[in-house]
């Protein structure tokens, strides 16, 4: 189940496949994706968002914002199809 505000990696995975840590960050891609819909600035959405201060950690900050948007991206436009396969009934992976 997704939660809200979960620890993030430096870096998010960039496999072709959904994975566990996917599914545990799909509220943090959400958001992710709600911030750049709004234009918000990349430095505000990685303290809020990925809990990493910009300020104190300019070069992970960036890293982990700019990473975790593109699997955002990703899982917008494919990863949700794991997504909804898993959450079918009877469904396999």
């Amino acid at each position: 189940m997704p939660q809200l505000n979960v620890k993030v990696a430096d870096t998010a995975p960039d496999e072709p496949a959904l994975t566990a840590y996917d599914q545990e960050h799909a509220v943090t891609y959400a958001r992710l994706l709600d911030a750049e819909a709004d234009n918000a600035d990349w430095r505000e959405v990685a303290h809020i968002v990925l809990h990493i201060d910009p300020t104190t950690e300019p070069e992970r900050a960036q890293r982990a914002f700019e990473s975790h948007l593109a699997r955002a991206k990703w899982m917008a436009r494919h990863g949700y199809r794991h997504l909804l396969r898993e959450g079918r009934p009877g469904s396999k992976t």
